[in-house]
This record gives C-alpha cells, structure tokens and sequence, in this order.
C-alpha cells in the first residue's frame, strides 16, 4: 500500500489532473520550470489551498479530516516562510508541535539537532540569515514528526555545505519509514538523493518514475526549452545546461 496516494488533483488551471504514489521510506523529487505547478501541488496536497480530486493518507481520505489531524499526518515546509514576531529559535520549532497539542522535547530536540541550528537556538528569529531561517522553519515542521513531509525548494537560500545537509536530513527522514516530497530546482541532486522523480511542466505531469526514466536529455531539454546533459554515470549524478 502506498503511503500517500494522489489521483486526479486539479487546481484550476495551474495543476491539471496529477496522479502519484507515495512510498514509505522513499523521496521523490518534484522538477521542472518555473511556473510549472510544483508548489501548487504541494500546498494542495497539505489542504493549504483547495483541490479537486482524491488524497489517501494510507486508508484514511485526508479531504475529511480537520485541520490538526491532517497536519499530524501530513507537514509542508513553504517555499518562503515569515514570521510576524521576534521569536525565540526555540519557541520557532515548538510551533511544529501545535498538531499534537504538546510540547514534546525530544522531537524538538530532534529536530534542532537534524538541522543543526543548536548554535542559536536562543537567539530571535529575525535575527538570523536567510539560510539559517530556512533551516529553523525545516526544523519546526521535522519537529511535528508527519507520515508525510512535503518540502518546497528547501535549498534556495543556502550555500552548498547546508545544500547537502539538508538532502541528507530529508532522506534520512524518509528512510525512518516516512516520505518525502521534495519541490528542487538543482536536478544533480535531485537525480543524486532522489527515489523516483516528477518532472511537471504547464501543470502537468510529463513523466515520473527513476531518474534514469525521468531525466532523459530529450525529455529535459523540450520541457525546459534548453539543450540539457545528463550523465547518471557520474558520482554523483551531473545533470547541466548542454
């Protein structure tokens, strides 16, 4: 059984009739251009914005569930998060607790740890970097412990040592009998940490499954309108503008 299904999500125009599976213990990365439609499926999927169509959590049909108890089985960490309030780091991350109604410190602990913010827990958020912002606002939805952890370009803000460890922390969290979905804009890794992938295109799903099925030089370079190379072959995987 798959742990999370998704069939026929429409959101008017910009996701059109997307279909996909799943897995415990896997990630599967969601591609493609600018526009096309990949935080809009995820936010659907987490209930932020409504959707036509069928979202099974395992048995349970989340579309029926109120707010709290799909946020328990599924987390979305936004592209952009702000807060309105110069809050303590650490108060940040207990937020992700909210679902379960505690203030559970082992999986805020947990979570400060997996994304190693430990250095500035006590510090304010407001006071910190772009990067290091987006790493607490990552540890505050790890810190609610969800079946499902949608992530939208979890990496944009930060430099490429964090890059990686935060694709480590996602697949890590997936291997822990959990999934992920991961929205990304670098296809190296995405082809490097990534089960199975989706590459979308118009709202469109054009083609999923590994990433030697998905990322075909052909395939890539119509969707994104540029000559693209791939080599699979290389460790880690080289996927660049040709």
């Amino acid at each position: 059984m798959a742990l999370i299904s998704v069939h026929d999500l429409t959101v008017d125009t910009r996701v059109k009739h997307a279909s996909l599976e799943l897995h415990r213990c896997e990630m599967l990365g969601l591609i493609g251009p600018n526009g096309a439609g990949k935080s809009t499926l995820l936010n659907a999927i987490a209930g932020v914005i409504e959707s036509e169509g069928k979202i099974h959590v395992e048995d349970k049909d989340v579309q029926v569930l109120d707010s709290k108890h799909r946020a328990r089985l599924i987390g979305l960490q936004p592209q952009s998060v702000e807060s309105a309030w110069s809050i303590d780091v650490n108060d940040v991350v207990e937020l992700g607790r909210i679902p379960w109604g505690d203030s559970d410190q082992n999986a805020i602990q947990q979570a400060i740890k997996w994304t190693d913010i430990e250095a500035f827990t006590h510090r304010r958020i407001n006071e910190l970097s772009g990067g290091e912002r987006a790493r607490v606002w990552l540890a505050r939805v790890l810190a609610g412990r969800p079946q499902v952890l949608l992530v939208d370009e979890p990496i944009a803000n930060l430099d490429i040592h964090y890059q990686l460890s935060v694709m480590n922390v996602l697949w890590n969290y997936a291997q822990n009998n959990h999934g992920v979905i991961v929205a990304i804009h670098d296809l190296s890794l995405a082809a490097r940490y990534c089960d199975r992938l989706c590459l979308m295109h118009k709202g469109n799903i054009i083609a999923i499954g590994n990433p030697e099925k998905v990322l075909n030089e052909e395939i890539l370079s119509d969707t994104y309108g540029i000559p693209v190379h791939v080599n699979l072959k290389h460790q880690p995987p080289i996927v660049i503008p040709g």
